[in-house]
């Protein structure tokens, strides 16, 4: 997932984690390690949309490092979140493509579930609208356009996964998801993100209020992960 984050802050911290935590052979503490970084995962990408600028992040962090090294754990605890604001911030964030976060809380979401396998960091991805642009062109079913560019529209696809503008209904995206036979008995092979099979096997359509429900999902699900590492305030 660090590997999608909006900025490189999180090497630095990493860096500082590892000298100051090894053992005599150069290996960490699994669990400990697990729980830094998915906790640093969480703020940073929170503070992306929160107060977007490599530099911003700057006063949180520099002072968890040196708590690092000084062996405390890593709290961010004068910069813990309101969830009230998150809320508002959030759902009022444009989540273009252009942003280096969109992509990341896409990557955050695909392994969020448990069931996704871990994907070879050569494989280049591209930001897949569900409800195609195209779909709306042609259909106009949106009531709501600004869902087209809503994180619950958008998931990450494997870019060699070349689905054709005039294929925009769900109908005739599932067999790309899946994988299929081309008339030359080639095998074009499908998606490794897990969602989206979920998707292809479950589905029938991917409408508005799918798009609705899933946007608020992962929001939701993002929030819950916050609070399990301490990063949201207590009232």
């Amino acid at each position: 997932v660090l590997n999608y984050a909006p900025n490189g802050m999180w090497t630095y911290l990493v860096s500082v984690y590892f000298m100051a935590n090894k053992d005599i052979d150069g290996k960490l503490d699994d669990e400990k390690f697990y729980h830094f970084l998915n906790k640093i995962t969480g703020f940073i990408w929170t503070y992306a949309v929160t107060r977007p600028g490599v530099n911003a992040l700057r006063s949180p962090v520099y002072p968890e490092m040196v708590k690092i090294i000084e062996g405390k754990q890593v709290t961010f605890s004068e910069y813990k979140f309101n969830i009230d604001d998150l809320r508002s911030t959030f759902n009022n964030f444009k989540f273009n493509n252009g942003r280096p976060i969109t992509r990341a809380m896409l990557a955050w979401w695909a392994f969020y579930h448990q069931d996704q396998k871990l994907l070879s960091l050569e494989t280049v991805f591209e930001l897949e609208h569900i409800f195609a642009k195209n779909r709306q062109i042609k259909e106009k079913s949106l009531m709501n356009t600004k869902l087209l560019e809503a994180l619950g529209n958008k998931a990450l696809l494997e870019k060699k996964i070349n689905i054709r503008a005039s294929d925009y209904r769900f109908s005739d995206k599932k067999r790309y998801y899946v994988g299929y036979e081309n008339a030359r008995k080639q095998k074009k092979e499908g998606t490794q993100i897990q969602e989206l099979l979920n998707f292809a096997s479950t589905k029938n359509d991917f409408i508005e209020d799918d798009i609705v429900a899933r946007d608020n999902k992962i929001l939701e699900s993002f929030f819950r992960y916050l609070g399990e590492y301490g990063l949201i305030k207590e009232d």
